[in-house]
């Protein structure tokens, strides 16, 4: 019985030694150590044994059976090991092989039109002031010289919400909020950047939405001149080269006098083109010096006072820029036309 438990040893190394898997390693568990195992039937014929054989067969037994059972727990650890060896391999992420690409956005050339208008007026001590775009008729119109029964109010037609409250028309309700912000204390030099509506037919030069920049400056002897110096330092840095301004006169309820403002064409230089309608000037914003009564409104002495007021659309400052010949390029989500604008 000695030499068949020595046997069996040698032949359960062996198996185990070379068992493929965990199915294989557990079919051998129960071959060797299952109640119906070879080490099971050998104890059994342990009764015909002489009585002083019985303990040393029954260590020695024993002493297989331990062997076996770690024989079979390091075989268990060895394929768990390969097991997770094989599923970090098959799993693993190659780092060298290149990412998918995710394509980059870029700034609105609205946007970098706006904000190259900021960056400029905060150059020249300016502050950017925002406001509500749900505004009060008050502030959008009475507070900025324009009364119930004005007629001017025919050239803003608006989208009212009730008869009191409104989409601003114009960000000027951001003036007169600045300046009841100051209590009446100068200097006032803000800017108001912002979007407004109007119900306007949507076509090549016109939206039912768009973009305002509008300016205020608010001290004791401001004149003319400096908002004349103001505007023409402004475009000079916007477009990039010296130009040629004029003032024309013209008409703002909320200013007066009121101005509109040219400046040689930036494409051909003033000696007429398609874009300037052979003129040699562009119109670019209206302004004027601010309006006794807006003064008042905001909290101001019109008798010590005084002020100039200027209001540009972003939209045409781009389409001068970048030579763009239709407003509506900057509203219709068009990729082929944004991503030109992606290095701004």
């Amino acid at each position: 019985m000695r030499e068949q438990l020595e046997s069996m040893k040698k032949e359960a190394e062996v198996e185990i030694r070379s068992a493929s898997g965990p199915d294989a390693l557990k079919e051998l568990r129960v071959k060797y150590l299952g109640k119906k195992g070879k080490i099971t039937s050998v104890l059994r014929g342990m009764k015909d044994l002489p009585p002083a054989e019985r303990p040393v067969i029954g260590g020695l037994a024993n002493e297989i059976r331990a062997l076996l059972e770690a024989w079979i727990g390091d075989k268990e650890q060895e394929l768990d090991q390969e097991r997770l060896k094989t599923r970090l391999e098959s799993e693993m992420i190659d780092v060298t092989l290149p990412g998918k690409p995710k394509p980059l956005g870029g700034v609105h050339p609205l946007n970098a039109v706006i904000e190259r208008i900021e960056d400029i007026f905060v150059g020249m001590g300016f502050e950017v002031a925002e406001g509500p775009e749900v505004e009060t008729d008050y502030y959008n119109f009475e507070a900025l010289n324009l009364p119930k029964d004005h007629p001017a109010r025919d050239m803003q037609d608006s989208f009212y919400i009730t008869p009191e409250i409104l989409l601003r028309t114009q960000t000027s309700p951001v003036q007169v909020r600045s300046m009841e912000a100051r209590g009446g204390k100068v200097p006032v030099k803000v800017i108001c950047p912002g979007k407004v509506y109007r119900r306007d037919d949507d076509d090549a030069t016109h939206s039912h939405q768009f973009t305002q920049v509008e300016g205020l400056v608010v001290d004791r002897g401001i004149a003319m001149s400096e908002l004349h110096g103001t505007l023409l330092s402004f475009a000079e840095q916007m477009f990039g080269r010296k130009l040629e301004s004029r003032l024309r006169p013209s008409y703002f309820p909320f200013t007066e006098p009121s101005v509109e403002m040219d400046i040689s064409c930036v494409q051909c230089g003033g000696k007429g083109c398609r874009m300037c309608k052979q003129t040699g000037w562009i119109e670019i914003l209206g302004a004027g010096m601010v309006h006794p009564r807006v003064l008042e409104r905001g909290g101001y002495d019109s008798e010590r006072y005084t002020g100039f007021a200027f209001g540009m659309g972003p939209e045409r400052i781009a389409l001068l820029k970048y030579g763009i010949d239709d407003i509506r390029h900057f509203y219709t989500n068009d990729l082929r036309f944004l991503r030109q604008f992606q290095s701004l």
